[in-house]
């Protein structure tokens, strides 16, 4: 079963990918964020629009300076609203969702992407070659399941440039973003 703390660090690390570029090649390159897909969407149930969180996978794996829980918090708040403009929403304790939602999220400094090869069996493979010390690369992964299946029926991995030193704000903004974008092949109901 995929760590849970693996995925969650690795939204974390994509959450603060987008930076804006001022033109030196280091900042071009902090701003590269690739991005890797798998699996076949049309397995989902077509006619529901009710999705929950999966009950194990999700997981951040950052430092000690970065607020696991909050972050959490946020991914489910930012993947709930990207969600919503789809058309779909989270379903109450009394609905049976037709869609399971995890994710996770990561810091280099915490989970290489060989590890995350082996946990997600994606790695975007972004390259930190002539980046500045100040971005550290994260991975965020978000996975949609069928309630009665274990694996994934579909998953996206975007890795990215963290920039430490912007506001929060800022930086769930960027997330914000980064995630619209990833689940933007999952269709609108």
């Amino acid at each position: 079963m995929i760590n849970k703390t693996f995925w969650v660090a690795m939204l974390s690390l994509i959450l603060l990918t987008a930076c804006s570029s001022t033109g030196s090649e280091q900042e071009i390159a902090a701003t590269r964020t690739t991005m890797v897909i798998s699996g076949d969407l049309s397995s989902l149930n077509n006619g529901s629009t009710a999705f929950a969180w999966h009950p194990t996978m999700f997981a951040v794996h950052a430092n000690d300076e970065v607020d696991e829980a909050m972050v959490s918090q946020h991914m489910q708040s930012a993947l709930t609203q990207v969600m919503q403009n789809k058309g779909y929403h989270l379903a109450s304790l009394n609905e049976k969702p037709s869609i399971l939602v995890g994710y996770g999220l990561a810091l280099e400094s915490e989970m290489s992407d060989k590890e995350i090869l082996k946990k997600a069996g994606l790695v975007a493979g972004l390259s930190t070659e002539g980046v500045d010390d100040k971005y550290e690369k994260g991975s965020v992964l978000v996975a949609l399941f069928n309630p009665t299946s274990p694996m994934p029926v579909w998953r996206v991995l975007a890795q990215g440039f963290t920039e430490l030193d912007k506001t929060p704000e800022q930086r769930e903004q960027r997330f914000e973003q980064l995630l619209s974008s990833m689940l933007k092949p999952v269709p609108v109901r």
